[in-house]
């Protein structure tokens, strides 16, 4: 077994990366007004099914991707989640605090892109199944 497959580097990042998308769910369903104000002023129809579609992937998808459970498959969602978001909400580039909020995102679509390539590590849900399976880790 080599390095990358008992680091425990995989689980940290998926943690870290998690932190954002967890926030920012709990920041929703603690202010649901203000979210779907945000989502109703960016000219987006459904506003109130598009909070609950953001705090479910948020809140949902983070969590998910920092256990590792179905990792690549949550990491992709999460990764076309924030390129759409990015695009939807932070668009007015010659804004320079929108301009940052769009290459945050994109950055973070880039970092998920990569755990959909190396999968979730040792540490995750997804390899402790694949290890009492026989199956090849995630």
């Amino acid at each position: 077994m080599n390095n990358a497959n008992t680091s425990i580097i995989p689980a940290i990042g998926r943690a870290l990366m998690a932190a954002i998308f967890v926030m920012s769910g709990i920041g929703k369903l603690l202010a649901p007004a203000a979210t779907i104000g945000y989502i109703a002023s960016s000219g987006l129809p459904f506003a109130t099914a598009g909070l609950a579609v953001a705090i479910a992937v948020e809140l949902g998808g983070g969590l998910l991707l920092a256990l590792g459970i179905q990792t690549r498959l949550v990491a992709a969602g999460l990764a076309a989640f924030s390129i759409v978001t990015a695009l939807a909400f932070h668009h007015a580039i010659g804004d320079q605090n929108q301009m940052i909020h769009l290459l945050k995102n994109i950055a973070m679509a880039g970092g998920l892109l990569q755990v959909v390539a190396f999968g979730a590590g040792a540490y995750s849900f997804d390899n402790r199944r694949a290890v009492t399976g026989n199956r090849q880790p995630a």
